[in-house]
């Protein structure tokens, strides 16, 4: 009987992962630092446990993770999140002691949750990209901002969603917002202001320990929240093969291992893709590929315990996904929000899926509503309520 742990059991993107592989029979334990963690609650999910928090006390989780591997055969470990994954890729040789960690090296990980370095290497790699400034002394960016066309983005290095990241559309703003964002994330890049109206586009892949493409999969966004900027609500599977081969041509010149999605927008301009960033593990719109026909989990399970699987490109176009409580969110806070294409209001069809709602395995929502009920009573009022 094959044994998976998944970690980050609390990310709505853990409860598909644990649903795929639960479906092809695989016994999984999630974990996380939250007791009320959706994850827990989907029937897929064999155990539970809860480890010390990988953000606040890193060296007690990878110590936690080290013993708890030693003392339960598994036969792989999934860290799906950066939370967990910063300190799994520090200590990865150890970890491969004790199970199968289909992930690659801290130094390549760290390549491509650096914004900077990853677009250096799609420059090199004759992908485009928006023009980029990378600063090494704040007071370059005086002198930048009289030759530089406005609007602009400052865009932190390291940083999740749309955290950090600055629109600045006049000269004078450029020097004190670049200070301010320098402050809580040193050396932010600087990049050109790619105008609405281009489709945003991610390419889903998985490799192989020889960094050989196995699978992969794009989506266009259709909405996402924030309004501005922020992760996907709804989204579409589209053929884009010119895309897929852009996203790979990259992952490849980093040695890729595992899976990752390469993220672009469309230049209106010029109708050219140009890459935002990699999101260097399992992303938030899973369910999509998964109902789409390739099955990221399960898959990467394969290769981490056979070596490799037979590669798979073909997947239905045209299949929606929605995070509901999301889109929700950007129904408010969109001013068109009663002409939207296609309609928030839509909510059955045959290609139209839920990351989180399922009629085979409801306790996901019920686990999503303990946790904010959770989040918001607070800690310790909600463990008084339950001694």
């Amino acid at each position: 009987m094959a044994w998976v742990f998944v970690t980050d059991a609390q990310q709505r993107k853990a409860v598909p992962i644990v649903r795929s592989l639960g479906r092809h029979g695989i016994q999984v334990v999630a974990g996380d630092s939250t007791r009320w963690s959706m994850a827990f609650f989907s029937k897929y999910c064999t155990h539970w446990v809860i480890y010390p928090s990988p953000t606040e006390t890193p060296d007690l989780f990878i110590g936690w993770l080290i013993d708890h591997l030693k003392h339960n055969t598994y036969d792989a470990l999934f860290p799906i999140d950066e939370k967990t994954l910063d300190p799994v890729t520090q200590h990865l040789k150890e970890l491969c002691k004790y199970t199968a960690v289909p992930v690659v090296d801290h130094s390549t990980y760290m390549k491509a949750r650096d914004k900077g370095q990853t677009i250096r290497i799609a420059l090199e790699n004759d992908i485009p990209c928006p023009k980029t400034y990378f600063v090494s002394d704040v007071e370059e960016v005086r002198a930048l901002a009289e030759r530089i066309d406005f609007p602009v983005v400052i865009k932190p290095r390291q940083s999740q969603g749309s955290r950090g990241i600055v629109y600045v559309q006049s000269r004078s703003k450029l020097y004190p917002e670049y200070c301010r964002i320098h402050e809580r994330y040193p050396f932010p890049l600087i990049q050109e202001f790619i105008p609405p109206g281009g489709e945003a586009l991610g390419v889903e892949a998985l490799l192989n320990k020889d960094s050989e493409p196995r699978a992969a999969f794009v989506h266009r966004r259709l909405r996402e929240y924030p309004v501005s900027g922020g992760p996907s609500t709804l989204r579409e599977s589209v053929h884009a093969p010119d895309l897929i081969e852009m996203g790979l041509r990259l992952l490849k010149a980093l040695n890729w291992y595992g899976v990752a999605m390469v993220e672009f927008k469309v230049d209106p301009r010029d109708n050219t893709p140009k890459l935002m960033e990699i999101n260097p593990k399992f992303w938030g719109s899973i369910q999509l590929s998964i109902v789409s026909g390739i099955d990221f989990p399960y898959l990467l399970y394969c290769v981490a315990t056979e070596g490799d699987v037979t590669p798979i490109f073909d997947y239905q176009v045209g299949v929606r996904c929605r995070w509901l409580l999301g889109d929700f969110l950007h129904f408010l806070s969109n001013p068109n929000r009663f002409r939207l294409q296609p309609s928030f209001f839509q909510f059955w069809g045959d290609n139209l899926h839920d990351d989180i709602l399922s009629r085979d395995d409801p306790g996901p929502v019920l686990g999503m509503f303990v946790s904010y009920l959770a989040q918001a009573f607070g800690r310790k009022l909600w463990r008084d309520l339950w001694r």
